[in-house]
């Protein structure tokens, strides 16, 4: 018999409206962004007559980047891998041209390939857009058997990446902000949010916060690290910053633990006007993307542990410490190093997702085939884009796939039937794509819960209404990638359920193992600045492993009913969490250490 399934697992109907409508700091700039960039491909596809133009905008539309750095690195470093792809290819075009059955086999190995770097080494997610990009050349060279055209094809492709690229390398420099203006707002909207937690503790906010707690360090890292390879800072002002960032996510865990303790059966604490003001004050000197310094702790009175613990730690917010250490922790939670994962040749299950998503690609590929309707053909790319190593993210997510293609081929069409015969000139296509971009953006730019969806509008939108060059009322092209798409879901879906289904519920002590021994670390820190990194590694450990005990509530009862313990491990992840803010207050101290010790023997058990 199938376990219950915690209530505050499950995604509901209201929060997934707020997913939507969050106002996340920096989620309109960022959108905004991407649908420029989104628009500037179109234009230039249509400007060179490209063919296929929705493969670039959606190319476009996820690999956009937050920062002017990072685009341009990404922009580089995916047409420089892309070039020897269509080095190689030129090669297998000798070999599969009239060949049919060298043609099956160079896309089964080609699929092969690059499903297992997706599941094994730091190339993913662009992994899955160069076999996304590579599979379709070698449909659309089978469909083409002249040389001079197949060469031709080869050359499309190749721009395919190119135009993305390009624009991400320029337009990317122009209109996005500096990874270090993206750190400063991070971490002032990390110090907004503790004082709006501490005026005003309403569910919205902690969830907010918990949100952002999750998140650990990491984005921030990542923008601290693009900034110094910018070269324009003062590396004093990148160290202050580096602490400034830990700092920040301590503070918001201290602010989300005094907002813990406003209950019912407790009187509401007094209001802390100076510290609310210091943390108003600090979080404006951040958005003006300069840091605060020589800050006087703020004075507080008849205020909890958490809050007196809060008001010590913004003295030295910004003081970096004097040694230069490096911290195991923050080595963790930037990743592990090297080009492929540590287990990515001892670890079945990266094969295994390997040959699934290969298995679901060649399906696809002999369905379109086999019922000679070329215009489904949109399944197999499709696949690259929905495949997830575990059934609980393929079941989680697969309604957000579903419901974002409809969404998207239901503006699609529907802006074939109301507004192309009425648009005049390339102003008004342009403009109507950028409003359908605007949408899909937003959505793929919100949590991760929702972010699916997003690319899935973009997909389906660009593929509809992206035919030939200009605007154009063919509907039953649409019609049929549309098709293509839903087929792609379902078979990519039943092929991963089907075949050595793989549990998210296998991989939940592991990710509860690491959060407790992020928690160790933390109670063990003989440093205040060790404590920070390890505060923050142990929030995003929190992050992974919420996560994936969602994924196993998703999955069919079936397989829940061999989950014994999804129920303790999630009350384990809720106890996890108070003590990891618990961790920072002093007071506490003993009392926390004591308690994660009883949690690793219970999960020990």
């Amino acid at each position: 018999m199938a376990l219950p399934v915690p209530d505050t697992l499950h995604l509901t109907l209201a929060r997934f409206w707020r997913l939507v409508c969050d106002p996340a700091p920096g989620r309109l700039g960022y959108s905004l962004r991407m649908t420029c960039a989104c628009t500037v491909v179109i234009l230039i596809c249509e400007i060179w007559q490209v063919p296929e133009g929705a493969l670039p905008a959606f190319v476009t539309l996820a690999l956009w980047q937050k920062d002017r750095v990072t685009n341009v690195v990404a922009g580089i470093a995916v047409n420089l891998l892309f070039a020897v792809v269509i080095f190689l290819m030129f090669g297998l075009v000798h070999l599969t041209l009239d060949h049919p059955l060298n043609l099956v086999a160079a896309t089964a190995l080609l699929s092969l390939g690059f499903f297992f770097l997706g599941s094994a080494s730091k190339l993913k997610p662009v992994a899955y857009m160069l076999a996304l990009i590579v599979v379709y050349a070698l449909i659309a060279i089978d469909q083409a058997p002249v040389g001079e055209l197949a060469t031709r094809a080869l050359l499309y492709a190749d721009l395919f990446i190119l135009i993305p690229g390009g624009v991400m390398v320029v337009l990317g420099a122009f209109i996005c902000p500096s990874p270090k203006t993206l750190l400063t707002q991070a971490i002032a909207a990390r110090l907004r949010l503790s004082a709006h937690l501490l005026q005003q503790p309403d569910a919205l906010a902690q969830e907010q916060a918990t949100a952002m707690l999750r998140e650990g360090a990491g984005t921030m890292l990542k923008s601290l690290k693009m900034a110094k390879l910018e070269k324009l800072w003062r590396t004093q002002d990148l160290q202050c910053l580096h602490h400034a960032l830990y700092s920040s996510v301590a503070t918001l865990a201290l602010a989300h633990a005094a907002s813990r303790e406003n209950t019912p059966l407790q009187p509401q604490p007094q209001p802390q006007p100076s510290l609310i003001q210091t943390l108003s004050q600090m979080a404006a000197i951040f958005e003006k993307g300069d840091y605060p310094t020589d800050i006087t702790m703020p004075v507080v009175s008849g205020a909890s542990p958490a809050v007196h613990s809060l008001a010590s730690l913004l003295s030295t917010f910004t003081t970096p410490p004097q040694s230069n250490k490096p911290q195991t922790a923050e080595k963790d939670e930037s990743g592990p190093s090297g080009f492929f994962f540590p287990d990515a040749f001892t670890n079945p299950e990266h094969v295994r997702f390997a040959v699934k998503g290969t298995a679901a690609v060649m399906l696809c590929y002999f369905l379109f085939k086999v019922l000679a309707w070329p215009g489904i053909h949109t399944c197999v790319i499709t696949c690259f884009i929905v495949a997830l190593p575990t059934m609980g993210e393929m079941i989680s997510k697969l309604t957000l796939r579903i419901s974002g293609a409809l969404v998207g081929g239901a503006m699609g069409i529907g802006s074939l039937i109301v507004l192309m015969p009425h648009l005049q000139n390339s102003a008004a296509f342009l403009a109507m794509m950028a409003v359908g971009s605007l949408l899909a953006c937003w959505i793929k730019t919100g949590d991760e819960r929702i972010a699916y969806a997003g690319l899935q509008i973009g997909l389906a939108f660009f593929l509809s209404d992206l035919k030939g060059y200009g605007p154009t009322t063919d509907m039953t092209t649409a019609r049929d990638r549309i098709i293509g798409i839903l087929l792609g879901n379902f078979l990519t879906y039943a092929v991963f359920t089907s075949i050595w289904p793989t549990s998210a519920y296998d991989k939940i002590k592991d990710t509860l193992k690491t959060v407790l021994h992020a928690l160790h670390a933390l109670c063990s820190a003989t440093t205040p600045a060790e404590q920070l990194v390890h505060a923050a590694a142990a929030q995003a450990a929190l992050g992974t492993a919420e996560r994936a005990i969602e994924f196993a509530a998703m999955e069919p009862p079936h397989m829940r009913a061999h989950m014994p313990h999804l129920q303790s491990y999630h009350s384990m992840t809720q106890d996890a969490a108070v003590l990891a803010e618990d961790a920072l207050i002093p007071a506490l101290h003993s009392d926390t250490a004591h308690q994660v010790t009883r949690l690793e023997q219970g999960l020990l058990k």
